[in-house]
């Protein structure tokens, strides 16, 4: 390989990307969608504040006042972003009216529905709750919470118990997370790890696929144009390759730093606000040095063995639609890690951690997941660094003799027969 050329053909993709409207709209374009994300549910929730009014027939005379209590604390807990109106109906003694009655006051818009209580009823664990439209689940998600709490204090106070102590000894427990590493002991919530463990391996997941296609796209392109004949008369097919690999994927880490660094600006005041509130000792996930080192030689190793598979399809097919139908099969292997996440974020020095992370083809997504959440002993670090390494090369070498052929090739789809026929006499 000579280096001149190398260094011309990465110049030359990294400028032409850079240069085009479609990496900056991309560059733009998700962060502005990830803060609409994370804000409009924000201000569609604010602005969806309504207060239902609700008429309730208790005809056990013991419900009614403890729901409004009940209803009162969710409203407080929720900011009043789910509130009611209770109105409690006297029974009367001709039910039929009565609930005649209320059905018109539904219809006639001046309750949202109506609430019947009696001890029938609430026998079978049942209260009945009328309305034009029962599909609102978050609502009767709501009343049930809150006629649940209102019937538990009726009946303990019926069986000759305090509510409230009972409350207090019946409270659920929290589990104080510390992290234990070498360089100490901290308080760490088990979301946050989790958090931190999702986005590493979701930054490798897209990355890895976006970048690979565009490199096989890159290919296609220039072998339809035939401005590949032109570079091949003074660059060699090995230096070409390597080139737009290179040159596509610093691409790819010049977009990614900016993500990085707009997020990091965005959310830096919420992050302030956040800890201001958490309890003393508690510390938010932190990218340590070491994660961010094996983030990045990671993603080296995994974005060269993808983006190569992609140069060698590219260069094998024709067009884009006979090339798709075999990229499909690196997609089934960036998708795979995704099976192993979870088992892997639950017990990250389990068998089946340890060995998926040593395949290579794994290795760029699982290994840095299990760092994320557990430093792994050094020897399994360095074994999956070596082989990962070693099969990156391995696919370097195969791709680049099959690349050597193919980019010459028009108009003939080929077989697996002829490609292993490429490797062989390239």
């Amino acid at each position: 390989m000579r280096p001149s050329n190398f260094r011309t053909i990465a110049k030359r993709e990294y400028l032409a990307r850079l240069r085009s409207k479609g990496f900056w709209i991309s560059t733009i374009a998700l962060p502005v969608m990830m803060a609409a994300w994370a804000i409009l549910p924000s201000l569609m929730v604010a602005k969806a504040r309504t207060s239902q009014k609700l008429a309730v027939v208790d005809r056990t005379h013991q419900v009614a006042e403890l729901l409004q209590q009940a209803l009162d604390a969710l409203a407080k807990r929720t900011a009043d972003q789910v509130s009611f109106e209770l109105e409690v109906v006297q029974p009367q003694a001709d039910v039929d009216s009565q609930r005649a009655a209320l059905d018109q006051r539904v219809l006639d818009e001046e309750i949202a529905a109506w609430i019947w209580i009696d001890s029938e009823l609430l026998a079978e664990n049942r209260v009945e709750y009328h309305a034009e439209s029962v599909s609102n689940f978050i609502t009767q998600q709501a009343l049930i919470g809150a006629l649940s709490a209102a019937v538990q204090k009726v009946r303990l106070v019926e069986s000759g118990y305090d509510p409230e102590i009972v409350a207090e000894l019946s409270s659920s427990i929290d589990l104080d997370t510390v992290r234990i590493s070498e360089a100490g002991s901290s308080a760490e919530g088990g979301l946050g790890g989790f958090a931190l463990a999702f986005a590493v391996f979701m930054v490798l997941y897209m990355t890895t696929l976006i970048y690979g296609q565009q490199v096989m796209l890159g290919v296609l392109e220039e072998k339809s144009s035939r401005v590949v004949e032109v570079l091949l008369s003074t660059v060699a097919p090995f230096d070409l390759m390597a080139g737009k690999i290179a040159g596509i994927g610093l691409a790819g880490l010049t977009q990614i730093a900016i993500w990085f660094a707009t997020a990091a600006v965005l959310t830096a005041p919420g992050v302030v606000a956040i800890m201001a509130f958490l309890p003393a000792g508690t510390e938010l996930p932190t990218l340590s040095p070491i994660l961010v080192l094996h983030f990045f030689l990671l993603f080296i190793l995994g974005y060269f063995f993808y983006a190569t598979f992609y140069a060698m399809i590219g260069s094998a097919f024709n067009n884009p639609q006979e090339a798709q139908q075999m990229a499909s099969l690196a997609v089934i292997f960036v998708v795979l890690p995704w099976i192993f996440f979870l088992p892997i974020l639950n017990d990250p020095d389990s068998t089946l951690a340890v060995v998926t992370s040593l395949i290579p083809i794994f290795t760029p997504f699982l290994m840095v997941l299990r760092i994320a959440v557990k430093m792994p002993p050094t020897w399994q670090i360095l074994l999956g660094y070596f082989l990962t390494t070693a099969m990156c090369a391995g696919m370097i070498w195969l791709c680049a003799r099959i690349y050597r052929v193919g980019i010459l090739m028009y108009g003939k789809k080929p077989s697996l027969k002829e490609l292993w026929r490429w490797v062989r006499y390239a």
